[in-house]
């Protein structure tokens, strides 16, 4: 493995795992109320063209970072919009 893909797999699990205590303390509690729903929509929006991106320069870590970072800010904002 080259060091280049070591890399930028040590900074896509840093930056995914990083939103994971938020979600898992959202899914936990259902409160969302600190959360900015535009703060997440937005991030929502980023992650997305992450993926595109990604998907389009055939990036691995890239691909894999921003698919997992999209399901936990998926959850999280849906539970934002349903309780607030």
């Amino acid at each position: 493995m080259d060091s280049n893909l070591i890399i930028g797999l040590i900074a896509a699990s840093l930056t995914t795992f990083a939103f994971l205590p938020q979600s898992i303390k959202a899914i936990k509690t259902k409160h969302t109320a600190d959360l900015s729903l535009l703060m997440l929509i937005m991030l929502e929006v980023g992650i997305v063209i992450w993926i595109v991106y990604g998907f389009l320069e055939e990036d691995i870590p890239l691909l894999a970072a921003n698919s997992v970072s999209f399901v936990l800010i998926t959850i999280t904002l849906i539970l934002k919009i349903r309780n607030g």
